[in-house]
C-alpha cells in the first residue's frame, strides 16, 4: 500500500512537470495571437527549448549520477553537425524538409549516444576534478576537429579532407557541405517553438521515467555510496555508462534543434566551447542539482533575462548577476533548513541514548 502511494505521488509530480511545460506553450500561443510577441521574444523561443533540453540532460549526469561533466557542449556539437550534415546531404534524395529534420533528430541522438558511450568507457573510471577536466578536453577536441574538417559530395560520393576545400577534388557538380571553420551553410530553418516543446516533453518523459525506474534507483545508489552499491551486486560500470550515454544522446537532440534554427552553423567557441558547457552547468546548479523542474525554470529565466534587459545596457549584467545570486540563495535555503533539522534530530537522538 505504501509503495502504491509513493508511485502515485511520483506520477502526480511528473504530470505537474509536463503540465508546466504545456502551460508555457499555451501562454506563448495566446500571447502571440494577442499581438504582444516581439521579434526579440520570438527569436528566443527555440533557444529556450534547446537550453532546457541541455539542462535536464546534464542534470541526469551531474544530479542523478553525481559526476561533474564539462563536455556537454561537445555532445551538443556532435548532434548539431551530424544532423545538419544529413539534412544538407540528403536534400536531393528526400525533398521533404520535415522528414529530413525528423530523421536528423534520430541521427543526432544516435551519433551523440555513440560518442557518449565511447568516451564514457575510459572517462567514467575517473572521479571528481579529473573527470571534469577530461570531459572538458573532449568538448574542445570535438570543436577543433570540426573546425579543420572539409566534407564534399559529388557523383562519386562523399570526399573528406582536413587540409582545405580544394583537396576534396570534387567534380564540376560537386558541393562542399562542411567548410572547415565556416561550418555548414544553407541548413533549412526547420526548428519551431512547437517542435521544441515536443522534444522537451519527450526528453522529460525519458529522464523522469529513467530516474524513477529500477535503473534510476541503481544510479542514485551509486551516487550516494559507490562501495555500498557495489557490495549489493550493482554493476557500477554498466549503470554509469547508461546514464552518461542517455545524457549525451539527449544533448545531441538539443544540438539538432539548435542547428536547424540557424542558416549557418560553425563550431565557434561561442556556440560549442567551454563557456557553453559552463552555462549549461549554471542552469543545473541554480535550478537545483537533481531537481529536473528547477533546471527547466532556471534555463528559461537565465536564457530570456539578458535579452529582455538589453534596453538597460548600463545595468543589464548587474541585474543579471543579482538574479543569479538571489536564485542561488533561494535554492540553498531549503537545503540549509533541512540539514539543520537533521542535525537537531541527531543531537536529540544522542541525548536520548545518553539518558537511557
Amino acid at each position: 500500500m505504501k509503495m502504491k502511494n509513493v508511485k502515485n505521488k511520483i506520477t502526480i509530480q511528473n504530470l505537474i512537470t509536463y503540465a508546466i511545460v504545456i502551460a508555457f506553450w499555451v501562454f506563448i500561443q495566446i500571447w502571440s495571437m494577442a499581438g504582444h510577441m516581439t521579434n526579440l521574444l520570438n527569436g528566443l523561443l527555440v533557444p529556450i527549448c534547446t537550453y532546457v533540453i541541455l539542462a535536464i540532460s546534464l542534470n541526469l549526469t551531474v544530479g542523478i549520477l553525481g559526476e561533474l561533466s564539462l563536455g556537454h557542449a561537445g555532445f551538443m556539437c556532435v548532434g548539431a553537425f551530424s544532423g545538419a550534415f544529413f539534412t544538407k546531404a540528403m536534400a536531393d534524395a528526400i525533398p521533404s524538409v520535415g522528414v529530413r529534420f525528423a530523421i536528423a533528430i534520430l541521427i543526432g541522438a544516435a551519433v551523440a549516444a555513440l560518442c557518449g558511450f565511447l568516451i564514457g568507457i575510459p572517462v567514467l573510471r575517473l572521479k571528481g576534478d579529473y573527470l571534469a577536466i577530461v570531459t572538458l578536453a573532449f568538448g574542445e577536441i570535438i570543436k577543433n576537429l570540426i573546425n579543420v574538417l572539409y566534407v564534399g559530395k559529388d557523383s562519386q560520393g562523399f570526399h573528406f579532407s582536413m587540409k582545405d576545400a580544394a583537396s576534396l577534388n570534387l567534380e564540376g557538380d560537386g558541393e562542399v557541405i562542411i567548410k572547415g571553420a565556416q561550418g555548414i551553410t544553407g541548413t533549412p530553418k526547420a526548428s519551431t517553438f512547437t517542435i521544441g516543446i515536443i522534444l522537451v516533453l519527450i526528453a522529460l518523459f525519458i529522464i523522469l521515467n529513467l530516474i524513477h525506474s529500477r535503473t534510476g534507483r541503481a544510479i542514485m545508489a551509486i551516487r550516494d555510496n559507490r562501495i555500498a552499491a557495489e557490495s549489493v551486486g550493482i554493476n557500477i560500470t554498466k549503470y554509469k555508462l547508461l546514464a552518461f550515454t542517455v545524457s549525451a544522446s539527449i544533448a545531441g537532440v538539443a544540438g539538432v534543434l539548435y542547428a536547424h534554427n540557424l542558416s549557418s552553423l560553425a563550431a565557434t567557441p561561442k556556440n560549442f566551447g567551454y563557456n557553453m558547457s559552463i552555462m549549461i552547468l549554471v542552469f543545473v546548479v541554480l535550478g537545483g542539482i537533481g531537481n529536473i523542474r528547477g533546471s527547466i525554470i532556471s534555463a528559461v529565466i537565465l536564457t530570456a533575462l539578458p535579452e529582455l534587459l538589453r534596453g538597460l545596457n548600463n545595468y543589464r549584467m548587474l541585474i543579471y548577476a543579482i538574479v543569479l545570486i538571489a536564485m542561488m540563495l533561494f535554492n540553498s535555503a531549503p537545503k540549509a533548513i533541512e540539514m539543520r533539522e537533521r542535525m537537531l534530530e541527531a543531537i536529540k537522538g544522542k541525548k536520548r541514548k545518553e539518558a537511557a
